[in-house]
Protein backbone atom coordinates (compact mmCIF):
# COMPACT_ATOMS: atom_id res chain seq x y z
CA UNK A 1 0.00 0.00 0.00
CA UNK A 2 2.94 2.50 0.81
CA UNK A 3 4.41 1.61 -2.45
CA UNK A 4 1.53 2.69 -4.11
CA UNK A 5 1.02 5.83 -2.43
CA UNK A 6 4.45 6.90 -3.63
CA UNK A 7 3.88 5.78 -6.38
CA UNK A 8 1.07 7.75 -7.08
CA UNK A 9 2.43 10.83 -5.74
CA UNK A 10 5.68 10.62 -7.92
CA UNK A 11 3.48 10.19 -11.08
CA UNK A 12 1.49 13.30 -9.64
CA UNK A 13 5.02 15.49 -8.95
CA UNK A 14 6.60 14.29 -12.58
CA UNK A 15 3.18 15.46 -14.19
CA UNK A 16 3.82 18.86 -12.83
CA UNK A 17 7.45 19.31 -13.49
CA UNK A 18 8.31 21.86 -15.93
CA UNK A 19 10.60 20.19 -18.44
CA UNK A 20 12.11 23.94 -19.65
CA UNK A 21 13.58 24.10 -15.52
CA UNK A 22 15.53 21.07 -15.30
CA UNK A 23 18.95 20.94 -14.41
CA UNK A 24 21.32 20.22 -17.53
CA UNK A 25 23.88 18.93 -15.18
CA UNK A 26 23.53 17.33 -11.66
CA UNK A 27 26.24 16.41 -9.17
CA UNK A 28 25.36 13.40 -6.88
CA UNK A 29 27.06 13.18 -3.43
CA UNK A 30 25.88 9.06 -2.74
CA UNK A 31 26.11 10.04 1.21
CA UNK A 32 24.81 7.21 3.49
CA UNK A 33 25.67 3.65 2.93
CA UNK A 34 27.10 2.55 5.36
CA UNK A 35 25.02 4.22 7.59
CA UNK A 36 22.23 2.56 5.91
CA UNK A 37 23.45 -0.93 6.12
CA UNK A 38 23.99 -0.72 9.48
CA UNK A 39 20.52 0.00 10.24
CA UNK A 40 19.23 -2.75 7.97
CA UNK A 41 21.91 -5.06 10.13
CA UNK A 42 24.18 -5.60 7.14
CA UNK A 43 27.61 -4.54 6.18
CA UNK A 44 28.64 -1.64 4.89
CA UNK A 45 30.21 -3.70 1.67
CA UNK A 46 26.31 -4.76 1.32
CA UNK A 47 25.62 -0.67 1.66
CA UNK A 48 28.47 0.09 -1.17
CA UNK A 49 26.62 -2.89 -3.21
CA UNK A 50 23.06 -1.74 -2.42
CA UNK A 51 24.28 2.05 -3.48
CA UNK A 52 25.31 0.88 -6.40
CA UNK A 53 22.63 -0.81 -7.77
CA UNK A 54 20.55 2.38 -7.00
CA UNK A 55 22.64 4.13 -10.03
CA UNK A 56 20.69 2.81 -12.61
CA UNK A 57 17.87 4.31 -11.31
CA UNK A 58 19.04 7.55 -10.93
CA UNK A 59 20.63 7.29 -14.79
CA UNK A 60 16.66 6.00 -15.81
CA UNK A 61 15.01 9.02 -14.05
CA UNK A 62 17.70 11.31 -15.60
CA UNK A 63 17.05 10.31 -19.04
CA UNK A 64 12.95 10.58 -18.61
CA UNK A 65 13.53 14.28 -17.17
CA UNK A 66 16.20 15.91 -20.07
CA UNK A 67 19.24 15.83 -17.74
CA UNK A 68 22.40 15.84 -20.00
CA UNK A 69 24.98 15.36 -17.58
CA UNK A 70 25.07 13.56 -14.04
CA UNK A 71 28.69 13.89 -11.72
CA UNK A 72 28.35 10.52 -9.17
CA UNK A 73 30.96 10.76 -6.80
CA UNK A 74 31.88 7.49 -6.42
CA UNK A 75 35.15 7.25 -4.32
CA UNK A 76 36.82 10.80 -2.47
CA UNK A 77 40.80 11.03 -2.13
CA UNK A 78 40.10 10.95 1.96
CA UNK A 79 38.12 7.50 1.27
CA UNK A 80 41.59 6.14 0.97
CA UNK A 81 42.16 6.28 4.42
CA UNK A 82 39.36 3.32 5.19
CA UNK A 83 40.42 0.10 5.94
CA UNK A 84 41.85 -2.40 3.19
CA UNK A 85 38.76 -4.65 4.65
CA UNK A 86 36.42 -2.50 3.19
CA UNK A 87 38.26 -0.24 0.24
CA UNK A 88 38.90 -3.29 -1.56
CA UNK A 89 36.11 -4.84 -1.79
CA UNK A 90 34.52 -1.03 -2.73
CA UNK A 91 36.64 -0.40 -5.35
CA UNK A 92 35.63 -4.08 -6.76
CA UNK A 93 32.32 -2.57 -6.78
CA UNK A 94 32.92 0.56 -8.37
CA UNK A 95 35.09 -1.12 -11.29
CA UNK A 96 32.01 -3.46 -11.47
CA UNK A 97 29.28 -0.36 -11.68
CA UNK A 98 32.04 1.23 -14.24
CA UNK A 99 31.82 -1.80 -16.37
CA UNK A 100 28.05 -2.07 -16.60
CA UNK A 101 27.70 1.80 -16.99
CA UNK A 102 29.88 1.39 -20.09
CA UNK A 103 28.03 -1.89 -21.39
CA UNK A 104 24.41 -0.76 -21.35
CA UNK A 105 25.07 1.70 -24.09
CA UNK A 106 22.85 4.43 -22.88
CA UNK A 107 25.53 6.27 -21.61
CA UNK A 108 28.46 8.30 -22.39
CA UNK A 109 30.93 7.69 -19.05
CA UNK A 110 34.02 9.87 -18.21
CA UNK A 111 36.34 9.53 -15.26
CA UNK A 112 36.74 12.30 -13.01
CA UNK A 113 39.34 12.01 -10.99
CA UNK A 114 43.76 11.01 -10.59
CA UNK A 115 43.97 8.19 -12.00
CA UNK A 116 47.57 7.88 -10.14
CA UNK A 117 46.06 7.17 -6.82
CA UNK A 118 44.01 3.91 -8.28
CA UNK A 119 45.31 0.50 -8.33
CA UNK A 120 45.81 -0.89 -12.32
CA UNK A 121 42.56 -2.44 -12.16
CA UNK A 122 40.71 0.50 -11.69
CA UNK A 123 42.29 2.46 -14.12
CA UNK A 124 42.41 0.26 -16.71
CA UNK A 125 38.33 -0.79 -15.97
CA UNK A 126 37.71 3.81 -16.34
CA UNK A 127 39.74 3.87 -19.48
CA UNK A 128 38.23 0.96 -20.78
CA UNK A 129 34.37 2.29 -20.30
CA UNK A 130 35.51 5.90 -21.25
CA UNK A 131 37.11 4.85 -24.94
CA UNK A 132 34.24 2.33 -25.37
CA UNK A 133 31.18 4.87 -24.46
CA UNK A 134 33.50 7.85 -26.83
CA UNK A 135 30.76 7.87 -29.61
CA UNK A 136 27.86 7.41 -27.48
CA UNK A 137 25.54 10.44 -27.65
CA UNK A 138 23.54 9.74 -24.15
CA UNK A 139 23.87 11.38 -20.90
CA UNK A 140 27.46 11.96 -19.88
CA UNK A 141 28.03 9.97 -17.01
CA UNK A 142 30.98 11.51 -15.13
CA UNK A 143 32.06 8.38 -12.73
CA UNK A 144 33.92 10.36 -9.74
CA UNK A 145 36.64 8.14 -8.62
CA UNK A 146 39.82 9.02 -6.57
CA UNK A 147 38.03 12.60 -6.61
CA UNK A 148 38.70 15.65 -4.58
CA UNK A 149 37.89 18.77 -5.01
CA UNK A 150 41.58 20.92 -4.19
CA UNK A 151 43.46 18.00 -6.03
CA UNK A 152 40.97 18.60 -9.04
CA UNK A 153 42.23 22.56 -8.80
CA UNK A 154 45.86 21.45 -8.34
CA UNK A 155 45.97 19.11 -11.22
CA UNK A 156 44.19 21.46 -13.41
CA UNK A 157 46.50 24.59 -12.53
CA UNK A 158 49.66 21.76 -13.38
CA UNK A 159 48.27 20.92 -16.49
CA UNK A 160 48.05 24.52 -17.38
CA UNK A 161 51.47 25.42 -16.53
CA UNK A 162 52.66 22.40 -18.43
CA UNK A 163 51.00 22.78 -21.20
CA UNK A 164 52.31 26.58 -21.40
CA UNK A 165 55.55 25.47 -20.79
CA UNK A 166 55.40 23.57 -23.39
CA UNK A 167 54.70 26.38 -26.02
CA UNK A 168 57.74 28.02 -24.81
CA UNK A 169 55.60 30.60 -22.44
CA UNK A 170 57.30 32.45 -20.07
CA UNK A 171 56.00 32.68 -16.30
CA UNK A 172 55.41 36.84 -16.87
CA UNK A 173 53.96 36.13 -20.42
CA UNK A 174 51.57 32.85 -18.12
CA UNK A 175 50.53 35.93 -15.63
CA UNK A 176 49.21 38.50 -17.83
CA UNK A 177 47.12 35.90 -19.66
CA UNK A 178 46.41 33.71 -16.69
CA UNK A 179 42.30 33.79 -16.07
CA UNK A 180 39.29 31.91 -14.55
CA UNK A 181 38.51 30.76 -18.00
CA UNK A 182 42.27 29.42 -18.85
CA UNK A 183 41.85 27.55 -15.84
CA UNK A 184 38.47 25.82 -16.20
CA UNK A 185 40.07 24.84 -19.67
CA UNK A 186 42.24 22.41 -17.70
CA UNK A 187 39.37 20.94 -15.00
CA UNK A 188 38.61 17.43 -15.38
CA UNK A 189 35.17 18.57 -16.74
CA UNK A 190 36.56 20.53 -19.48
CA UNK A 191 34.31 21.25 -22.20
CA UNK A 192 30.68 20.39 -19.98
CA UNK A 193 28.52 22.84 -18.15
CA UNK A 194 28.99 23.64 -14.46
CA UNK A 195 26.30 21.77 -12.34
CA UNK A 196 23.15 23.40 -11.75
CA UNK A 197 22.25 20.87 -9.38
CA UNK A 198 23.95 19.54 -6.96
CA UNK A 199 22.19 16.65 -4.77
CA UNK A 200 23.66 15.23 -1.39
CA UNK A 201 22.06 12.52 0.15
CA UNK A 202 21.81 11.12 3.91
CA UNK A 203 21.30 14.57 5.82
CA UNK A 204 24.43 15.62 5.71
CA UNK A 205 24.60 19.58 4.92
CA UNK A 206 28.28 20.32 3.03
CA UNK A 207 30.28 19.73 0.17
CA UNK A 208 32.96 17.56 1.83
CA UNK A 209 34.62 19.14 -1.46
CA UNK A 210 32.33 18.01 -4.36
CA UNK A 211 33.11 20.08 -7.17
CA UNK A 212 35.13 23.46 -5.62
CA UNK A 213 35.56 25.15 -8.60
CA UNK A 214 32.34 24.07 -10.55
CA UNK A 215 29.87 24.60 -8.18
CA UNK A 216 30.38 28.17 -7.72
CA UNK A 217 26.72 28.88 -9.02
CA UNK A 218 24.74 25.87 -8.17
CA UNK A 219 21.56 25.41 -5.94
CA UNK A 220 21.92 22.58 -3.63
CA UNK A 221 19.64 20.15 -2.26
CA UNK A 222 19.71 17.84 0.86
CA UNK A 223 18.12 15.30 1.15
CA UNK A 224 17.69 12.70 4.50
CA UNK A 225 17.31 9.64 3.11
CA UNK A 226 20.47 7.15 2.83
CA UNK A 227 21.73 6.74 -1.06
CA UNK A 228 20.70 3.30 -0.90
CA UNK A 229 16.97 4.08 -0.04
CA UNK A 230 16.75 7.14 -2.74
CA UNK A 231 13.43 7.16 -4.34
CA UNK A 232 12.20 8.64 -7.83
CA UNK A 233 9.79 10.89 -5.98
CA UNK A 234 13.25 11.81 -3.73
CA UNK A 235 14.33 13.12 -6.82
CA UNK A 236 11.62 14.55 -8.43
CA UNK A 237 11.36 16.73 -5.25
CA UNK A 238 14.86 17.70 -6.11
CA UNK A 239 14.21 18.85 -9.46
CA UNK A 240 10.78 20.88 -8.08
CA UNK A 241 12.54 22.27 -5.45
CA UNK A 242 15.24 23.45 -7.89
CA UNK A 243 12.80 24.78 -10.47
CA UNK A 244 11.02 26.97 -7.63
CA UNK A 245 14.28 28.92 -6.62
CA UNK A 246 15.57 31.99 -8.56
CA UNK A 247 19.05 31.58 -9.77
CA UNK A 248 21.25 34.92 -9.37
CA UNK A 249 24.73 33.65 -10.22
CA UNK A 250 26.29 35.95 -7.35
CA UNK A 251 23.96 39.04 -9.07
Amino acid sequence: MRDLVYGLYARRVEGRLDHDQVPKHIGVILDGNRRWAKASGGSAVQGHQAGADKISELLGWCSETDVEVVTLWLLSTDNFDRPEAELIPLLGIIENTVSNLAADGRWRVHHVGTLDLLPARTQTVLKEAEEATAGIDGIIVNVAVGYGGRQEIADAVRSLLLDHASKGTTFEELAEVVSTDLISEHLYTRGQPDPDLVIRTSGEQRLSGFMLWQSAHSEYYFCEVFWPAFRKVDFLRALRDYAARHRRYGA
